[in-house]
C-alpha cells in the first residue's frame, strides 16, 4: 500500500473515532447526572431517616422520663410516708393518705391560655394568675401546679388532656379527730414533714433524717404509741370549748396527767386548729397555752407557798397567822382579795380563804432564798422538760426582793405554763416526787426512778389535806362530784395592761387531784378573760372548778377509779401534825 493510501486509511480510522467519541458524550453525561441524582436522593433519604428518628426518640423520651425526678416517677408502694400515731389503747390519731399532686413542664405547655382555663374550670380555687406565670416560663422543665388532689379531681384533669401536665404520687397525712388533740398531734407540712407537735418530735428523733435518705420510701413503719387516751381527750376538748362559748372567754385549757407515771392523758387548748387543714385557721389557734403560754397563776401558787413553808418545818398546820389589818411592804399594801375574815388564822383557814395576809406572812418566815430554791425544785422557774418542742420558759424578777417574795407566794410575780403547775401539784399529792411530763407510755417503776424527791411524805400528806378541806368547804366545792372526792385550789389572777393590774380582767385556774384520799389524777383548768356573771367578771369558783367537776364527773368511770361515798378514810390532820 502505498503511501498516500495508507494516510487517506489512517484519516479515515480518525474520523470514524471522532464520530463514535461525540455520540458517547451525551450518553457518559446521561448516565454521570443519572448518579448524582440517586446519590443526592438516598441523601435525603437518610437525612430525613434520621430527623424522624431523632424525634421519634425524643417523644419516646419525653413519654418515659422526667427531667426534673430521676429516673420514672415512683411507683405507689414507694412513696415515703410517716408512722401511725395511736393513743395508748390503740386508737387511730395519725396515719397517711395516698394522694396525687398536679406538675407541669412548662416547655411542653402548647397554649398557656387554654391550659390555666381549662384547669381553672376543675380547681375552682386555682390561682390563675399565678399558674399562668409558671406555665409562660418556658426555660422551667418542672413547676408544681396543684399539691394533694382528688381522685374526682385527678380523673377530670386527665380528661381535659392538656399536654405537658401530670401526677405524681404523695402520701396525705390524716388526722381522724380533727382538732380534738391539734396541739399534741401538731401537723405536717405539705411535703409530710412534721411542723408541731409530736410530728415535729418524732421527726427530731431521727425520722427526718431517715426520710432525707429514702429509707422510709415503702416501708411498714412501727406506730409511735403514746399516753392519750382519746377518749378522755374526748371529753376535755368539749370541756373546754364549752367554756370558751358559755363563758365567752379568750381562751381555755385543761390537762388531765397521771400522778405516778406523768403520763399525759388528755390536754387542750382553745382556740385551737385543724391539723387537717392547718393554714385555715387564725392566728389565735397556733397557741398551745397549756404548754407554750405563761400565766401568773394566782393563789394557785399558795399551794407551792404553804408546801414550802410546811416542808422547812418553820410552819405546821397548829400554827394561827395575824390576818387583821393589811400588810404594808416598802410602800406596798398587801391586802386579802376576798375581804378575808379580818382576824387571826390557823394554817388550814388561810388556804381555805385564800388568805393574802397570811400567806406572805408564813412565806416571810421561811425568807426569800429558801422560796426562790423551792419552787426552782418544784420546777416552776425553768423550762418545762417533755417530748412537745412547744414549751415556754416561764419568767421571775431578775433580783428576788423581799416585795417580790411576797408578791409571788400568792401568784404574782412569777409566770408560768399551766402545764408545769399541773406538774408541781402532782409533786405535791403523790408522796412528794417530782416527775417530768411525758406524752409517751411510761411505767411507775420508769417514773419512780426517774423522778426527784422535791418534798417530804408527810408534806404530801398536809396538802392532800388542805385540798380536801377546800374541795369540801371552801373555794373548790363547785368542782365536787358525788362519789370521786376532788380537792383543790382556785385561783382568780388579775392580769397586767400596759405594766398595771386591770381587776377587769382575770385569768382563773384551778388545780386539781382525784379521788383526794389517794390521789390518781391531777386536772388543771383554765379560763382567760372570761366575760360573764355580775358586771362581765367571774372567778375561778365560777368558771375554772366547775370545769374540772364536768370533766372528772365524764372520765373517772373511763379510768376505772370507783366512786366512794362518805368523807373517804383521811384524818381530820395528817398524822405528823
Amino acid at each position: 500500500m502505498s503511501f498516500l493510501s495508507r494516510i487517506i486509511l489512517h484519516k479515515s480510522k480518525a474520523h470514524f473515532s471522532s464520530r463514535r467519541l461525540r455520540g458517547a458524550v451525551p450518553t457518559l453525561r446521561r448516565k454521570s447526572q443519572s448518579l448524582r441524582t440517586r446519590g443526592r436522593i438516598t441523601i435525603l433519604v437518610v437525612a430525613f431517616a434520621a430527623v424522624y428518628g431523632l424525634i421519634g426518640a425524643r417523644l419516646v423520651q419525653y413519654g418515659v422520663k422526667d427531667d426534673v425526678v430521676p429516673g420514672t416517677l415512683p411507683p405507689l408502694n414507694a412513696v415515703a410516708s410517716r408512722p401511725n400515731i395511736l393513743d395508748r389503747n390503740g386508737q387511730l390519731l395519725a396515719t397517711d393518705v395516698r394522694t396525687v399532686s398536679m406538675y407541669a413542664e412548662p416547655y411542653k405547655i402548647v397554649d398557656v391560655d387554654e391550659a390555666v382555663e381549662k384547669l381553672a374550670t376543675v380547681i375552682t380555687d386555682l390561682d390563675m394568675k399565678d399558674v399562668y406565670s409558671k406555665l409562660s416560663e418556658k426555660r422551667s422543665k418542672f413547676t408544681w401546679i396543684k399539691r394533694q388532689l382528688t381522685p374526682k379531681q385527678q380523673g377530670q384533669i386527665l380528661g381535659l388532656g392538656i399536654p405537658g401536665v401530670g401526677f405524681r404520687p404523695e402520701m396525705r397525712r390524716f388526722y381522724p379527730g380533727g382538732s380534738t388533740a391539734a396541739h399534741i398531734l401538731g401537723y405536717v407540712d405539705i411535703d409530710n414533714r412534721g411542723v408541731a407537735g409530736m410530728e415535729r418530735f418524732i421527726d427530731l428523733q431521727g425520722f427526718s433524717d431517715l426520710s432525707a435518705a429514702g429509707l422510709t420510701l415503702g416501708a411498714d413503719l412501727e406506730p409511735v404509741t403514746l399516753s392519750i387516751d382519746v377518749r378522755v381527750q374526748n371529753v376535755v376538748h368539749d370541756v373546754v370549748l364549752a367554756a370558751l362559748k358559755n363563758y365567752r372567754s379568750k381562751a381555755a385549757g385543761a390537762v388531765v396527767l397521771d400522778v405516778r407515771t406523768g403520763e399525759v392523758l388528755a390536754m387542750a387548748s382553745v382556740p385551737d386548729f385543724d391539723p387537717n387543714d392547718p393554714a385555715a385557721t387564725g392566728t389565735d389557734g397556733w397557741l398551745n397555752r397549756m404548754s407554750n403560754g405563761t400565766f401568773e397563776m394566782g393563789s394557785t401558787f399558795k399551794t407551792f407557798s404553804m408546801a414550802l413553808a410546811l416542808d422547812t418545818g418553820k410552819v405546821t398546820l397548829n400554827d394561827s397567822f395575824d390576818a387583821t389589818k393589811p400588810l404594808r411592804i416598802g410602800g406596798f399594801t398587801i391586802r386579802d382579795s376576798h375581804g378575808g375574815m379580818r382576824r387571826w388564822l390557823t394554817v388550814p383557814e388561810i388556804f381555805r380563804y385564800s388568805s393574802n395576809i397570811g400567806t406572805a406572812k408564813m412565806v416571810d418566815i421561811v425568807g426569800v432564798e429558801v422560796q426562790r430554791e423551792y419552787l426552782t425544785k418544784f420546777g416552776l422557774l425553768t423550762r418545762m422538760q417533755t417530748e412537745l418542742p412547744e414549751v415556754k420558759s416561764p419568767s421571775q424578777p431578775r433580783v428576788w426582793k423581799k416585795i417580790n417574795s411576797i408578791t409571788i407566794s400568792f401568784g404574782h410575780g412569777v409566770s408560768t405554763t399551766p402545764l408545769q403547775t399541773a406538774v408541781a401539784g402532782a409533786a405535791l399529792v403523790n408522796g412528794g416526787l417530782l416527775v417530768s411530763p411525758t406524752f409517751l407510755p411510761r411505767s411507775r417503776a420508769e417514773a419512780t426512778a426517774a423522778g426527784q424527791p422535791v418534798v417530804k411524805a408527810s408534806t404530801s400528806d398536809a396538802i392532800r389535806y388542805l385540798f380536801k378541806l377546800n374541795g369540801e368547804q371552801g373555794s373548790g366545792r363547785s368542782a365536787d362530784v358525788p362519789g370521786f372526792h376532788v380537792g383543790g385550789k382556785t385561783g382568780t389572777a388579775d392580769k397586767v395592761v400596759n405594766g398595771r393590774y386591770d381587776s377587769r380582767l382575770n385569768f382563773n385556774a384551778f388545780l386539781a387531784a382525784f379521788p383526794i384520799d389517794d390521789p390518781q389524777y391531777v386536772v388543771l383548768t383554765f379560763c382567760d378573760e372570761p366575760r360573764t356573771g355580775e358586771n362581765n367578771l367571774t372567778m375561778a369558783a365560777q368558771t375554772a372548778a366547775p370545769m374540772v367537776r364536768d370533766i372528772v364527773g365524764r372520765i373517772a368511770p373511763m379510768l376505772g377509779v370507783e366512786p366512794r361515798f362518805g368523807n373517804g378514810n383521811m384524818q381530820l390532820y395528817p398524822q405528823d401534825y
